[in-house]
């Protein structure tokens, strides 16, 4: 006698293959990584915005000359091409805004060097900010490209 699988009469009593796909568990996942996705994008965006002007910006058209602040690498802080002593600072900013007090604020272009300590910067610009001239630009050189 031989050992082997018994022949069937009939048709369809084995399983047949399974036509169709399960999507439950695609779903259940593609829900799961959307809720990932709702929680986590308000983290990415962090930090105060800015709207920064584009690199090849031209530039703006100015009624009035604006005034130029600059600070040197030793950290002389010079006003329209005059130095200025820093307790003396205080009392020519507040003389500009006298001047400025109309309806158009005076434009201020403040220069740093680069090798200055940002401690000065923000001692200037607080200043600025305490004598009323709050129209302040900060002026820098272009990249190279």
């Amino acid at each position: 006698m031989a050992m082997g699988p018994l022949p069937s009469s009939g048709r369809g009593r084995g399983r047949a293959p399974m036509a169709e796909i399960n999507v439950t568990p695609l779903v259940d996942v593609m829900l799961v990584l959307l809720i990932i996705f709702m929680i986590t994008a308000p983290l990415l965006m962090t930090g105060v915005p800015v709207n920064l002007p584009d690199s090849r910006a031209k530039a703006l058209e100015q009624p009035k000359k604006p005034v130029q602040i600059a600070i040197d690498a030793q950290g002389r802080v010079y006003v329209d091409d005059a130095a200025v002593d820093d307790a003396q600072l205080a009392a020519r900013l507040e003389q500009i805004a006298q001047q400025s007090a109309g309806a158009d604020p005076t434009q201020i272009f403040l220069r740093a060097d680069r090798a200055i300590d940002y401690g000065k910067v923000m001692q200037v610009m607080g200043e600025l900010n305490r004598a009323g001239l709050n129209k302040v630009a900060l002026v820098s050189t272009p990249a190279a490209e």
